[in-house]
């Protein structure tokens, strides 16, 4: 598989979808490579594997450890690191991390939230060697602030922000962006204001890609499951069958057998 670039990941619009899915280890990098384009590195990963009840507490000590192991589990991958919430609140401090993530690990991008209230911030990355990738709509590091996840686009007012917002990042210099949390009609629209990839994730299917987070799409992540994931796979029932399985034949000494006994 030949790894895509920022280049060739622009040429995709309008040609074929693109297919991004979150990893945060090595193993499962590897596994889930083989069939996407781009792997994002969320910040996502402090509630699927610490059980937060929201994104802000991902640091940046964490995002670039599984970046890195990330990388380490697929080398062939076009990899992006999320940004975590604080650490690109000026310019200054927005490139120190950011470069943070190019010197100290493999990662091909990162990406940062925010429309047209970040292009400052996205144009002084660009301009300084970084690759951005943009995310616009429902944005998960202003949840408190909003006071909970609430779907954009609902309003033309809303609508015509969020295709303000996609201009100014696309303007700024990112290549692609996320577009989350939105109104089918007005995310296609979105979609069509702009030259670059435009990826949805809850946003219907007129956008230019789809992006889940792999323990929702597998079935991993039981405590609720969102409108927009598709369960491609029972994956807590496949495990917790396993374990019981396991736990059994441990019980009645059934495992370990003669071939697995040195």
């Amino acid at each position: 598989m030949k790894k895509m670039t920022t280049s060739s990941i622009k040429k995709t619009k309008g040609v074929r979808p693109l297919v991004m899915i979150t990893a945060y280890d090595a193993l499962f990098a590897s596994l889930l490579e083989p069939s996407s384009d781009m792997i994002l590195v969320g910040d996502s990963l402090n509630m699927s594997f610490a059980g937060k009840s929201d994104t802000l507490s991902a640091t940046m000590e964490q995002m670039l450890y599984h970046t890195n192991a990330v990388c380490m589990g697929a080398k062939n991958s076009f990899v992006i690191c999320d940004m975590p919430f604080g650490t690109y609140i000026s310019k200054d401090v927005a490139l120190q991390n950011a470069m943070r993530v190019f010197q100290e690990t493999p990662a091909d991008c990162v990406k940062i939230e925010g429309g047209a209230d970040k292009a400052d911030i996205i144009k002084h990355l660009c301009s300084n060697g970084i690759a951005v990738c943009g995310h616009i709509g429902l944005l998960p590091q202003s949840v408190r602030s909003e006071g909970g996840y609430k779907v954009k686009g609902k309003t033309e007012k809303e609508a015509l922000q969020l295709i303000e917002d996609a201009k100014a990042v696309e303007e700024a210099g990112a290549f692609c962006m996320v577009i989350e949390g939105v109104k089918a009609d007005v995310a296609c629209e979105v979609a069509k204001c702009v030259d670059i990839p435009v990826i949805g994730i809850g946003a219907g299917v007129e956008v230019d890609g789809q992006v889940l987070v792999f323990s929702d799409m597998l079935g991993f992540f039981e405590s609720f499951t969102p409108k927009f994931v598709k369960k491609y796979l029972d994956g807590a029932g496949l495990v917790k069958d396993a374990m019981k399985t396991y736990s059994d034949e441990v019980q009645k000494k059934e495992f370990p057998q003669e071939i697995h006994t040195y």
